[in-house]
């Protein structure tokens, strides 16, 4: 996915400020299985992800813990980092060689500072991940099992063929074993 899509899906910029921003930005490539972003550490850098899939995990007495995936378009960012400068609690992983497009958080501050059509850009991008999170929560929640893998074959049927079924389960808050249950029951 290129660029420009990737920033006019979270709010369309003037074709200035646009270039811009995309003046700030670096396309980078990294293997499978690398660590893009670390827990206890504050991250200095935003991505966006041109190809590839990633997954953000937090590691806990249980082992480790997915709690969101992000594939071709989407922004990865430790929020506590980018919001508070402060060390951020997750783990992101590349589960696919991945192209991704980076952006240092101080030129993008420096840019915000600079051009308000940027700083509304950030203020949008920073409501679609809160909206983003409280979805994932109140799903966590509330929903069963099933109807949180029924939502996952309906928003995102992709990810079920890309990322290990482990994964997956961790994501949905489940064992792998309660998941081969589940699926087999719908087919």
């Amino acid at each position: 996915m290129e660029i420009e899509t990737v920033l006019d899906k979270i709010y369309e910029l003037p074709a200035a400020s646009k270039k811009n921003m995309i003046d700030s930005i670096v396309e980078v490539s990294f293997p499978k299985g690398y660590r893009l972003l670390n827990a206890d550490k504050v991250e200095r850098d935003v991505y966006f992800v041109k190809k590839g899939i990633v997954r953000a995990y937090i590691n806990s007495y249980d082992g480790e813990i997915t709690f969101w995936f992000g594939k071709e378009g989407d922004t990865v960012v430790s929020m506590k980092s980018y919001v508070d400068n402060e060390k951020g609690y997750e783990n992101i992983e590349l589960l696919e060689d991945c192209i991704l497009y980076k952006l240092n958080t101080g030129a993008l501050s420096d840019l915000f500072a600079k051009d308000v059509h940027i700083a509304n850009w950030g203020r949008k991008f920073a409501e679609q991940e809160l909206l983003k999170t409280e979805g994932r929560l109140i799903e966590r929640l509330f929903g069963t099992a099933t109807e949180r893998y029924n939502d996952l074959m309906k928003t995102d049927p992709e990810l079920l063929q890309r990322v290990q079924l482990s994964y997956i389960a961790s994501y949905l808050g489940i064992t792998q074993v309660s998941l081969s249950r589940i699926r087999s029951k719908l087919k």
